[in-house]
């Protein structure tokens, strides 16, 4: 039977993929199950498995190829049937559907599809070097010997980053840059699957979404002696708790007083939930993601702080599942370890409310009638105004800053 090879959508927000690179070639044998391809979400790079048995008789897509969901890439048959019929990016009659129902746009929830796992990539040189997807396919346009970077990634995998600069070795071992040097005006680079994604979501924010802002400057003092003090304690368990961690258990626990900001807005209603589930805005490469610490409300700060950091390691090397960065009521993005002092954040439709988080920085303050020396921190909030009243974000800002600066009530 033939078996028409689909680029399905495997995230729920995924409108089109990229080939990575195929993991099968034309003529070579399959079996329901093998992975096909790599693909490129706008969200992780994912695999591609065979929905049918037979050859891989024809190859539409080329690695680096763009194609929307949906449409026909690959065609498996057996080696005696005719699929002159099939053409790229169609939908002929009397082959068998390789997009299942569920995993349409429509109705994706929980892909039945693996992250791409780590493998091996031999290089120009011999043996073979752990890396990325994404990697290796810059490594093979850029003419670079991967055995030659040292990975930064986890297990010393190599990422995007590390070819950040690289060289290549010509043909004489003399060494050649490959990126845009004196003589180039300009360099174009590839947009992303995950750019275009947030290039796509965000200018439907900023425009339509009425946002105004509201900021606040925490003492930070408490914070810090917390912070201290728990690492002190969990210091022989290896456990390391930051104020990041604080702010987030914070943030739950105000939202839990306030469900007006803990809300979406959907056009004919709004929605205010009583579970706080926290996006946490995670850099990565390509952009921006955000994991959702799931309930956060009801998880204490050691829970938050190891959640954060597990989901913020795969983030950085696309392994997040779409049920991990999706569903969250409300954001949190943290600059300050950037030394950003001050910062509005986007909101994330359909979401009524984001957080940006600033620096802790040394100020003079007057303290009953004193001018002293305190750690503080400026926090704004973006409020969706047709969501949120101002009085009602000032009352949830009011309510985070005292639990920053008395922090002992949600920590215990």
């Amino acid at each position: 039977m033939v078996t028409k090879v689909h680029m399905e959508a495997l995230s729920p927000t995924m409108e089109e993929g990229q080939l990575v690179q195929w993991l099968k070639s034309e003529g070579e044998e399959v079996s329901s199950g093998d992975i096909l391809a790599e693909i490129e979400t706008d969200k992780a790079t994912m695999e591609l498995v065979a929905r049918g048995d037979g050859i891989l008789r024809k190859i539409f897509l080329d690695a680096g190829g763009v194609s929307a969901v949906g449409s026909v890439i690959a065609v498996i048959a057996s080696a005696d049937e005719d699929i002159s019929g099939i053409e790229e990016g169609s939908d002929g009659d009397g082959a068998q559907q390789a997009l299942p129902a569920e995993l349409s746009p429509e109705t994706i929830q929980e892909p039945e599809v693996e992250t791409t796992s780590e493998v091996s990539a031999t290089t120009q040189g011999t043996g073979s070097v752990k890396a990325s997807p994404l990697a290796r396919r810059l490594a093979a346009e850029m003419g670079v010997d991967l055995s030659a970077i040292k990975g930064s990634g986890p297990g010393g995998r190599v990422v995007k980053r590390d070819l950040e600069g690289a060289t290549t070795a010509s043909s004489t071992g003399a060494v050649t840059t490959m990126w845009a040097s004196d003589e180039n005006e300009y360099e174009d680079v590839p947009t992303s699957q995950m750019r275009k994604s947030i290039a796509k979501r965000l200018v439907t924010s900023i425009g339509p979404v009425p946002t105004f802002y509201l900021t606040v400057e925490v003492d930070m003092n408490r914070v810090i002696e917390a912070r201290e003090s728990m690492n002190t304690m969990l210091e022989d368990d290896g456990y390391r708790i930051s104020v990041n961690d604080i702010v987030l258990k914070a943030v739950a626990a105000a939202l839990r007083q306030h469900p007006n900001c803990n809300a979406q807005w959907h056009e004919n209603f709004v929605r205010r939930f009583n579970a706080v589930h926290l996006g946490v805005a995670v850099a990565i490469d390509e952009g921006l993601i955000t994991p959702v610490i799931r309930d956060a409300h009801a998880k204490g700060i050691m829970q938050i702080a190891s959640e954060v950091r597990e989901l913020a390691g795969r983030a950085r090397t696309k392994k997040l599942m779409p049920d991990e960065y999706t569903g969250s009521t409300f954001s949190v993005s943290n600059l300050g370890m950037f030394g950003i002092q001050e910062f509005t954040a986007i909101i994330n439709p359909p979401e009524a409310g984001i957080l940006a988080v600033g620096s802790i920085e040394e100020s003079a303050v007057v303290v009953n009638g004193e001018v002293k020396v305190c750690p503080r921190m400026r926090i704004t909030m973006s409020c969706d105004h047709r969501v949120i009243d101002g009085a009602q974000g000032a009352r949830f800002l009011a309510t985070l800053k005292s639990m920053l600066e008395e922090p002992t009530a949600i920590l215990l």
